[in-house]
C-alpha cells in the first residue's frame, strides 16, 4: 500500500512539473525599438528610460502593422510589443514580436 501511495505521488510530481515548464508564463513587454536585427531585439521600456534586449526565437511570429515581416524589417523608433517566454532552460526568448508605425 505504501509503496502505491508513493508511486502515485511521484507520478504527480512528476505531471506537475511537466503541466508547469509546458505552460510556462509568457510575459509582454511594450516600448521603442531601438535596434533589431542579427536574432536579438534592442528595446526600451514604455516609458522610453530603460533599453533591455531580447533574444529572438528562430520561430518567433513577427508583424509590422499586422503583415509578417523580418526582424530586420523592424524601424528604429516603431512601438513594439514583445511576448517573451522561459525555455526548459529558464532563457526567456522573444516569441511574438508586433511592431506599429510611429503615429
Amino acid at each position: 500500500m505504501l509503496k502505491r501511495t508513493l508511486s502515485i505521488a511521484l507520478a504527480a510530481m512528476v505531471l506537475a512539473f511537466f503541466v508547469q515548464t509546458a505552460f510556462a508564463e509568457e510575459k509582454v513587454h511594450e516600448g521603442k525599438i531601438v535596434k533589431a536585427g542579427g536574432g536579438k531585439l534592442t528595446m526600451t521600456d514604455k516609458d522610453g528610460k530603460n533599453e533591455h534586449t531580447h533574444d529572438v526565437a528562430k520561430d518567433a511570429k513577427i508583424t509590422c502593422d499586422g503583415k509578417e515581416c523580418k526582424l530586420e524589417d523592424l524601424k528604429v523608433g516603431s512601438n513594439v510589443k514583445v511576448t517573451t517566454k522561459p525555455d526548459d532552460k529558464d532563457k526567456l526568448w522573444a516569441i511574438k514580436i508586433e511592431a506599429f508605425s510611429k503615429s
